[in-house]
């Protein structure tokens, strides 16, 4: 029998390449400084960058090796490489004059909490896994809840509970099921095919992705048309007859999603009478308030959730406009038991006293995934660092400076808004009038309107409104200097001015403002050539 034979590998025992440890305190405290010295350059310096990336696909694989190092490479080395070669293929997201989508705003306080919750590295799926990391959870929700004017049968005091999930989507895939079990105890677990879930179309599209994933069937998801008589909110009257066809058809109602800003134009949806209907028909409402949520700490703003009492789950991503770092969705509702009658399992490795005592809360039966971060540290440091008051500031730092950006398109007289500023998003666009007067071979000369009066839509001219906005935002987000993004609302292509970056400040809204004119003055001044195909 032949006997084995081993290999060396040349450098295998080269002790001067290798590292005493994977965590050294004393090199980390070393290397640490110097990634936080690196991270605070960034932001003293983020303004030098394009704020769209503007490599091209596949930019990274040309730079890096084929295959990862054998040795170890000192962290400057790979500092630098950051800086040359990953840095240019980001969209700076934490840049002043990044407008589009919504805001990713972040803290001091987010970030060391941050660091805080990757030291520890608590993996925290059950009360007995970190007791602290549950109770702040626990706490921390509650505080939260209450600044927001939650009915208190949202709260741990009042017999509801809170739980921070990752995304939007995770929160409404679990209450979704929730909500679906909750109904098949009721009618069989045979008839899961005639379940229907209702929202806007308008509402994001989480809860599409939510109703494929929880097994309702495609046919039965309704995305009710919103109309500009409603500002694009969900009509009660629609929602109502649209519940009474599926009911005359045999379905059943499980499930509505009420959007408090919707992501196209920051709508919002009539709460009370919209849970009046749903009750009427025993269904799960979830309320959606991902970006406009934190705006809720403000009393100015509390009126937009009344009649959040008549549903049975609230959402809000910290991470949008909460000064809180990805990821950080906060989900209450109304009855726990609910979402851990879904999502709880109970293998014999996790059993414990405290589980069997019902006197704890275990968080893996509230979300899909067993392991979880100690999330609720980065929230409590955001809450204790700059407190209320100073929360309310930032927000409506953000909402004046949105206003001043709506009045500066107010005053500019070739564009206009096209939605209500609810928030701190103004929704606009280069006017129909501004164009035709810009290219009079596309204008009824007698009256000095557009031919057909709606070209986006009619006649031979096809979609040029929408075109030639189209054409704007690119122009100013390839400057590099700005980046916004865009919405279709009611066949309107629309631009969205979002205003919520923690380093923003007046000066970057006017800059921004002038790019936008620079670059109409240079649209409407070109021929515009029509499809007549």
């Amino acid at each position: 029998m032949m006997g084995s034979v081993e290999f060396e590998h040349p450098q295998e025992n080269n002790s001067a390449h290798m590292t005493t440890s994977p965590l050294d305190p004393e090199e980390f405290r070393r290397q640490g400084h110097m990634v936080i010295d690196f991270i605070a350059d960034y932001y003293k310096t983020i303004e030098k960058y394009p704020v769209l990336s503007q490599v091209q696909p596949g930019y990274l694989k040309k730079r890096l090796p084929e295959s990862a190092p054998y040795d170890p490479e000192p962290i400057e080395t790979i500092l630098q490489d950051v800086q040359d070669h990953l840095v240019p293929g980001l969209t700076h997201w934490l840049s002043p004059n990044h407008f589009g989508y919504f805001p990713a705003a972040i803290s001091t306080a987010a970030f060391l909490g941050e660091m805080l919750t990757t030291g520890f590295n608590v993996v925290g799926f059950n009360w007995m896994a970190s007791p602290a990391a549950t109770e702040l959870e626990n706490i921390v929700m509650d505080w939260l809840g209450d600044m927001l004017k939650l009915p208190k049968s949202f709260l741990f005091s009042g017999n509801g509970g809170g739980v921070l999930q990752g995304t939007t989507c995770e929160a409404i895939v679990c209450t979704m099921a929730a909500a679906r079990d909750q109904m098949l105890r009721q009618i069989g677990r045979e008839n899961i095919g005639k379940l229907v879930v209702y929202g806007s179309d308008q509402t994001h599209s989480a809860l599409q992705k939510a109703s494929q994933i929880v097994g309702i069937h495609p046919k039965n998801f309704r995305a009710i048309e919103t109309t500009t008589s409603t500002s694009f909110a969900l009509s009660p009257e629609v929602l109502k007859s649209t519940i009474c066809s599926d009911i005359e058809a045999g379905l059943v109602p499980l499930f509505l999603c009420a959007t408090v800003g919707t992501t196209a134009i920051t709508a919002v949806d009539p709460l009370g009478p919209l849970c009046e209907v749903a009750k009427e028909h025993d269904m799960w409402v979830h309320v959606d308030a991902a970006y406009a949520g934190s705006a809720f700490i403000c009393p100015e703003f509390q009126y937009f959730i009344d009649g959040v009492e008549g549903a049975d789950s609230f959402s809000l991503n910290a991470h949008k406009w909460f000064f809180t770092t990805l990821d950080c969705c906060c989900l209450w509702v109304k009855n726990p038991s609910a979402l851990v009658s879904s999502l709880s399992t109970n293998p014999e490795f996790l059993r414990n006293k405290a589980t069997d005592s019902k006197q704890v809360v275990d968080y893996k039966d509230w979300q899909i995934a067993l392991s979880r971060r100690f999330k609720a540290i980065k929230l409590w440091l955001v809450l204790r660092s700059y407190g209320v008051g100073n929360l309310r500031n930032f927000l409506r730092s953000h909402v004046k400076m949105a206003k001043i950006f709506e009045g500066l398109v107010g005053m500019d007289k070739r564009f206009e808004i096209v939605a209500p500023r609810h928030f701190s998003l103004v929704c606009f666009r280069v006017s129909p009038s501004a164009i035709s007067k810009a290219n009079p071979s596309l204008s009824d000369h007698d009256n000095g309107k557009l031919k057909a009066h709606n070209y986006e839509l009619l006649n031979g001219v096809k979609c040029v409104v929408n075109e030639v906005n189209s054409k704007l935002l690119e122009a100013i987000n390839g400057s590099g200097l700005v980046y916004m993004s865009h919405a279709v609302v009611g066949g309107m292509y629309v631009l969205r001015c979002a205003i919520g970056a923690s380093l923003t400040e007046e000066k970057h809204v006017a800059m921004a403002w002038k790019v936008v004119q620079e670059h109409a003055d240079a649209i409407l001044g070109t021929k515009i050539i029509v499809d007549q195909t």
